[in-house]
């Protein structure tokens, strides 16, 4: 992700051999992403991603990566945290919370096609159905406390239709959520942020093949539905208009529906759950955009995409074939 924090190559080294991973090679940092700062390393045992954490507080991270471990010890094809046992992943670097995991092969997709939507939403519903024997507990994050604490803090950088349009769409959420319907939504853990880059594919005679899910720092435990509307609005949408592709997106959920079955009450609230995920990401957009942090390589994202994908979901609510 954006490097914030440089880290030296002997700093590096030290910690990797500390962990019996080799000996460094090479080390880069990485461009991508506005919240951690993160770097690629080649040791002489393998490839690996170092991760400083730059807002989330030590004690937070334990349950991402035990989830982690948990997520690839049933076989699913994610990072798994290194360290000398499970209650030791932890370590620090430059003075920071640090991680340390496994490198995926594969590249993300630009533009997703079914095939990489289907698998996708596959992958999704495993990983739903495997975190429901995961044994930590820890609240989502960015959750709807998170939007309505934030949300001041935008609204001075906006125009009065768009704060309106902000501040509406925030009591209609806050309704859904506190309404009985909301409340009885399937809950679990749940990345939360698994958008195009965070999932790798690599080439095979059947064409591309899902090979990971990246970047689970966003986790947490909430609405299974939230994390099915995160992706549906990444994966199957018209970039340029925030318009959703039916056709991906009945075959994304279709494929998430072979793997784990949707409640009565899920089915009824995916309107509403389609928009909360954009205006969820609108508002993280709103913030990184009017209030950056420095950062080396800091490339913060366009919000006004997530607008179009909001507006787009109140006015073509989009209900799919059961």
């Amino acid at each position: 992700m954006a490097v914030y924090t440089p880290v030296g190559f002997d700093e590096a080294a030290s910690l990797l051999a500390g962990l019996g991973l080799g000996v460094l090679q090479h080390l880069q940092g990485v461009r991508s992403g506005i919240e951690n700062t993160n770097y690629f390393a080649t040791t002489d045992r393998g490839e690996w991603v170092i991760t400083l954490f730059e807002r989330l507080p030590r004690t937070k991270l334990p349950y991402y990566l035990q989830l982690m471990r948990h997520l690839a010890a049933a076989g699913l094809p994610v990072p798994r945290p290194q360290g000398p046992s499970a209650d030791a992943l932890v370590h620090t670097l430059a003075g920071k919370p640090t991680a340390v995991v496994t490198r995926l092969g594969g590249e993300p997709v630009d533009a997703p096609g079914t095939l990489h939507c289907s698998q996708l939403g596959s992958m999704l519903g495993r990983l739903h159905r495997a975190g429901a024997d995961f044994g930590l507990d820890q609240a989502h994050e960015r959750s709807l406390p998170w939007w309505e604490q934030t949300l001041p803090s935008v609204l001075p950088h906006v125009t009065p239709e768009v704060g309106a349009l902000l501040r509406g769409e925030l009591a209609y959420q806050h309704a859904v959520a506190t309404s009985a319907a909301g409340r009885a939504l399937p809950r679990g853990p749940i990345h939360a942020d698994l958008f195009r880059d965070n999932a790798m594919f690599e080439p095979s005679p059947e064409g591309p093949r899902l090979s990971g899910i990246l970047d689970f720092y966003f986790a947490g435990t909430d609405a299974l539905l939230f994390d099915l509307a995160v992706c549906l609005n990444d994966w199957c949408i018209d970039d340029g208009s925030g318009r959703l592709d039916e056709s991906r997106a009945q075959a994304l959920l279709d494929a998430y529906r072979g793997q784990r079955e949707l409640a009565h009450g899920e089915w009824r609230l995916l309107p509403a759950m389609l928009r909360a995920a954009a205006l969820r990401f609108w508002i993280s957009r709103l913030w990184d955009w009017h209030l950056p942090r420095e950062a080396t390589l800091l490339v913060p994202k366009d919000p006004a995409h997530f607008e179009r994908v909001l507006r787009q979901r109140i006015e073509n609510p989009w209900l799919p074939d059961a």
